[in-house]
Protein backbone atom coordinates (compact mmCIF):
# COMPACT_ATOMS: atom_id res chain seq x y z
CA UNK A 1 0.00 0.00 0.00
CA UNK A 2 1.11 3.22 -0.78
CA UNK A 3 2.22 5.27 2.51
CA UNK A 4 0.32 8.48 1.31
CA UNK A 5 -2.65 5.99 1.58
CA UNK A 6 -1.99 4.53 5.29
CA UNK A 7 -3.51 5.31 8.06
CA UNK A 8 -6.82 6.86 7.32
CA UNK A 9 -7.97 5.78 10.40
CA UNK A 10 -11.86 8.20 9.70
CA UNK A 11 -13.03 6.67 6.73
CA UNK A 12 -15.64 3.09 7.07
CA UNK A 13 -14.02 -0.03 6.35
CA UNK A 14 -16.86 -0.52 3.58
CA UNK A 15 -15.75 -1.07 -0.10
CA UNK A 16 -15.21 2.11 -2.09
CA UNK A 17 -17.77 0.64 -4.72
CA UNK A 18 -21.01 0.49 -2.15
CA UNK A 19 -20.26 4.33 -0.79
CA UNK A 20 -20.18 5.46 -4.01
CA UNK A 21 -23.39 3.64 -5.14
CA UNK A 22 -24.99 4.92 -1.42
CA UNK A 23 -24.55 8.10 -2.54
CA UNK A 24 -25.54 7.81 -6.16
CA UNK A 25 -21.95 9.03 -7.13
CA UNK A 26 -20.06 7.44 -10.23
CA UNK A 27 -16.63 7.55 -10.99
CA UNK A 28 -15.11 8.15 -14.90
CA UNK A 29 -12.09 6.01 -14.39
CA UNK A 30 -12.68 2.26 -15.38
CA UNK A 31 -11.23 0.57 -12.44
CA UNK A 32 -9.03 -2.78 -12.61
CA UNK A 33 -9.42 -3.17 -8.89
CA UNK A 34 -12.32 -5.56 -8.00
CA UNK A 35 -16.17 -4.63 -6.32
CA UNK A 36 -14.68 -5.37 -2.69
CA UNK A 37 -11.40 -2.63 -2.83
CA UNK A 38 -11.40 -0.51 -0.15
CA UNK A 39 -10.87 2.86 -0.57
CA UNK A 40 -7.48 3.02 -0.07
CA UNK A 41 -6.81 0.75 -2.58
CA UNK A 42 -9.17 2.54 -5.14
CA UNK A 43 -7.52 5.37 -4.25
CA UNK A 44 -4.30 4.39 -5.33
CA UNK A 45 -5.18 3.03 -8.60
CA UNK A 46 -6.70 6.26 -9.31
CA UNK A 47 -3.44 8.23 -7.77
CA UNK A 48 -1.46 6.20 -10.62
CA UNK A 49 -3.68 6.45 -13.58
CA UNK A 50 -4.08 10.63 -12.92
CA UNK A 51 -7.41 10.73 -12.45
CA UNK A 52 -7.64 13.33 -9.31
CA UNK A 53 -11.01 14.70 -9.85
CA UNK A 54 -12.35 10.64 -8.94
CA UNK A 55 -10.21 10.84 -6.64
CA UNK A 56 -11.53 14.11 -4.79
CA UNK A 57 -15.32 12.69 -5.88
CA UNK A 58 -14.52 9.25 -4.10
CA UNK A 59 -12.88 11.50 -1.16
CA UNK A 60 -16.34 13.64 -1.20
CA UNK A 61 -18.14 10.02 -0.63
CA UNK A 62 -16.07 8.25 2.05
CA UNK A 63 -15.39 11.23 4.71
CA UNK A 64 -17.71 11.14 7.06
CA UNK A 65 -20.32 14.05 7.74
CA UNK A 66 -18.69 15.90 9.63
CA UNK A 67 -14.93 15.51 8.35
CA UNK A 68 -16.25 15.95 4.67
CA UNK A 69 -18.15 19.63 5.87
CA UNK A 70 -14.95 20.74 7.54
CA UNK A 71 -13.18 19.79 4.46
CA UNK A 72 -15.72 21.63 2.47
CA UNK A 73 -15.16 24.88 4.46
CA UNK A 74 -11.51 25.13 4.17
CA UNK A 75 -12.00 24.76 0.46
CA UNK A 76 -14.60 27.24 0.56
CA UNK A 77 -12.36 29.80 3.11
CA UNK A 78 -9.47 28.93 -0.32
CA UNK A 79 -11.79 31.22 -2.37
CA UNK A 80 -12.07 34.22 -0.12
CA UNK A 81 -10.06 37.15 0.46
CA UNK A 82 -8.02 37.31 3.40
CA UNK A 83 -9.24 39.14 6.34
CA UNK A 84 -12.64 39.36 5.02
CA UNK A 85 -15.60 38.42 6.60
CA UNK A 86 -16.83 35.08 6.46
CA UNK A 87 -20.20 34.71 4.41
CA UNK A 88 -23.12 33.50 6.60
CA UNK A 89 -23.24 30.18 4.89
CA UNK A 90 -19.84 29.13 5.63
CA UNK A 91 -19.66 30.92 9.26
CA UNK A 92 -23.10 28.60 9.83
CA UNK A 93 -21.45 25.49 8.16
CA UNK A 94 -18.29 26.05 10.41
CA UNK A 95 -20.38 26.20 13.69
CA UNK A 96 -22.14 23.00 13.01
CA UNK A 97 -18.88 21.03 12.40
CA UNK A 98 -17.23 22.66 15.88
CA UNK A 99 -20.77 21.90 17.40
CA UNK A 100 -23.07 19.42 15.81
CA UNK A 101 -26.15 20.08 17.03
CA UNK A 102 -29.52 20.53 15.23
CA UNK A 103 -29.98 23.96 16.39
CA UNK A 104 -26.54 24.84 14.13
CA UNK A 105 -28.27 22.54 11.44
CA UNK A 106 -31.04 25.24 11.69
CA UNK A 107 -28.89 27.88 11.23
CA UNK A 108 -26.91 26.52 8.03
CA UNK A 109 -30.75 25.97 6.72
CA UNK A 110 -31.54 29.68 7.53
CA UNK A 111 -28.24 30.86 5.67
CA UNK A 112 -28.82 28.88 2.67
CA UNK A 113 -32.26 31.09 2.66
CA UNK A 114 -30.91 33.90 2.62
CA UNK A 115 -27.22 33.23 0.38
CA UNK A 116 -26.79 35.59 -2.24
CA UNK A 117 -26.70 33.69 -6.03
CA UNK A 118 -22.90 34.54 -5.99
CA UNK A 119 -22.40 32.92 -2.86
CA UNK A 120 -20.48 29.74 -3.65
CA UNK A 121 -20.36 28.48 0.15
CA UNK A 122 -23.58 27.86 0.04
CA UNK A 123 -22.21 24.01 -1.28
CA UNK A 124 -20.68 24.15 2.66
CA UNK A 125 -24.35 24.83 4.68
CA UNK A 126 -25.97 22.31 2.11
CA UNK A 127 -23.49 19.71 3.03
CA UNK A 128 -24.54 20.29 6.78
CA UNK A 129 -28.10 20.56 5.91
CA UNK A 130 -28.07 17.37 4.33
CA UNK A 131 -25.24 15.15 6.66
CA UNK A 132 -28.06 12.41 8.11
CA UNK A 133 -29.33 12.04 4.38
CA UNK A 134 -32.48 13.90 4.86
CA UNK A 135 -33.51 17.28 3.88
CA UNK A 136 -33.03 19.41 6.96
CA UNK A 137 -33.93 20.05 10.71
CA UNK A 138 -37.73 20.22 12.05
CA UNK A 139 -39.70 18.92 9.98
CA UNK A 140 -37.76 18.26 7.13
CA UNK A 141 -35.95 15.57 8.94
CA UNK A 142 -39.40 13.85 7.82
CA UNK A 143 -38.48 13.59 4.39
CA UNK A 144 -35.50 11.92 2.36
CA UNK A 145 -32.74 14.57 1.05
CA UNK A 146 -31.51 14.05 -2.24
CA UNK A 147 -28.99 10.48 -2.49
CA UNK A 148 -25.49 11.77 -1.93
CA UNK A 149 -26.85 15.20 -1.41
CA UNK A 150 -24.23 16.27 1.31
CA UNK A 151 -21.57 14.64 -0.53
CA UNK A 152 -22.04 16.07 -4.10
CA UNK A 153 -21.93 19.82 -2.46
CA UNK A 154 -18.66 19.23 -0.48
CA UNK A 155 -17.31 17.67 -3.93
CA UNK A 156 -18.82 20.28 -5.66
CA UNK A 157 -17.01 23.25 -3.16
CA UNK A 158 -13.85 21.53 -3.90
CA UNK A 159 -14.19 22.04 -7.52
CA UNK A 160 -15.18 25.71 -7.45
CA UNK A 161 -11.95 26.18 -5.17
CA UNK A 162 -10.16 24.51 -8.09
CA UNK A 163 -11.35 27.07 -10.55
CA UNK A 164 -10.82 29.89 -8.41
CA UNK A 165 -7.58 28.79 -7.29
CA UNK A 166 -5.05 29.99 -10.43
CA UNK A 167 -3.26 26.78 -10.11
CA UNK A 168 -3.04 24.54 -12.68
CA UNK A 169 -5.53 21.76 -11.94
CA UNK A 170 -3.22 19.12 -10.97
CA UNK A 171 -1.07 21.20 -7.99
CA UNK A 172 -4.78 22.45 -6.93
CA UNK A 173 -6.31 19.29 -6.69
CA UNK A 174 -3.65 17.60 -5.00
CA UNK A 175 -3.75 20.13 -2.64
CA UNK A 176 -7.17 19.57 -2.02
CA UNK A 177 -6.71 15.22 -1.87
CA UNK A 178 -3.93 15.60 0.65
CA UNK A 179 -5.84 18.02 2.93
CA UNK A 180 -8.94 15.27 2.63
CA UNK A 181 -6.09 12.80 3.62
CA UNK A 182 -4.59 13.99 6.51
CA UNK A 183 -7.90 15.11 7.71
CA UNK A 184 -9.13 10.69 7.06
CA UNK A 185 -6.32 10.53 9.08
CA UNK A 186 -7.81 12.59 12.36
CA UNK A 187 -6.22 15.99 10.96
CA UNK A 188 -7.51 19.21 10.62
CA UNK A 189 -6.05 19.64 6.95
CA UNK A 190 -4.01 22.84 7.86
CA UNK A 191 -0.91 21.08 9.63
CA UNK A 192 -2.41 22.02 13.10
CA UNK A 193 -4.22 19.62 15.87
CA UNK A 194 -7.74 19.07 14.47
CA UNK A 195 -10.33 21.12 15.55
CA UNK A 196 -12.49 18.18 16.01
CA UNK A 197 -10.11 16.54 18.34
CA UNK A 198 -12.16 16.50 21.69
CA UNK A 199 -15.13 16.18 20.26
CA UNK A 200 -15.39 12.61 18.37
CA UNK A 201 -15.53 12.13 15.24
CA UNK A 202 -12.29 14.16 14.52
CA UNK A 203 -10.67 15.45 9.80
CA UNK A 204 -4.41 14.40 -14.48
CA UNK A 205 -8.02 13.95 -15.20
CA UNK A 206 -10.19 16.22 -16.17
CA UNK A 207 -13.50 17.21 -14.59
CA UNK A 208 -16.05 17.47 -17.64
CA UNK A 209 -19.19 16.59 -15.21
CA UNK A 210 -18.47 19.71 -13.22
CA UNK A 211 -19.93 19.19 -9.75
Amino acid sequence: MNERFSGLTKLPKQPAARLLSNANAELETELAAPASASVEVVLEELEAKGALIDMLRLLSVALPARERVWWSCLAARDTLAAGGKLPPPLAAAEAWVYKPTEENRAVAHHSLQHAGMKDDTKHCAMAVQWHDGTLGPGDLAQHPAPPGGSEVSAFAMNIVAIGKSGKTLEVAAVLLIDRALDIARGGSGQGKPAPMAKTEPAMAQTTKEGA
